[in-house]
């Protein structure tokens, strides 16, 4: 498998694993809005040609390994990315507005780590977050 994408003059091979939550950390990504996220999220990347290579929309934040040409800066596309995102979002469901302050919805920052060699151990913690997720909650719960 080639990892080595390019450019008119440059051989490159990007990835970053990335994660972003909703302003509080409230958990609001559920059945349909988990979906509708996602796609937004996607289209984006699609409209600045960057790859998502794998991505999980948990119930309080998002993970994403995604390919970022080097001409693009990390924080150029996150502020896109969570900028563009807000704006779908609130088209989408207009009731969130009330609750995230209309522009809003993300936190300020996100973390952010370049993926290099254990891009594919990346991928496989991204896969299995979800599920770790709904066995911390249930944990948790449990303890009531």
């Amino acid at each position: 498998m080639n990892d080595t994408n390019s450019l008119s003059h440059t051989k490159w091979n990007c990835k970053y694993h990335i994660v972003f939550a909703p302003k509080y950390r409230r958990k609001v990504f559920y059945k349909e809005k988990r979906r509708e996220v996602g796609e937004i999220l996607r289209t984006l990347c699609e409209w600045k040609k960057i790859k998502i290579v794998e991505a999980e929309v948990c119930p309080d934040h998002v993970h994403m390994l995604v390919e970022i040409p080097p001409k693009v800066s990390v924080s150029s596309f996150m502020g896109y990315l969570k900028g563009k995102s807000s704006l779908m979002i609130y088209e989408k469901y207009p009731e969130l507005k009330y609750k995230y302050r209309n522009r809003e919805f993300w936190c300020r920052g996100y973390y952010v780590d370049t993926a290099g060699k254990n891009a594919k151990k990346i991928e496989e913690y991204i896969q299995k977050q979800l599920e770790e997720d709904k066995a911390g909650e249930q944990l948790t719960m449990g303890n009531f």
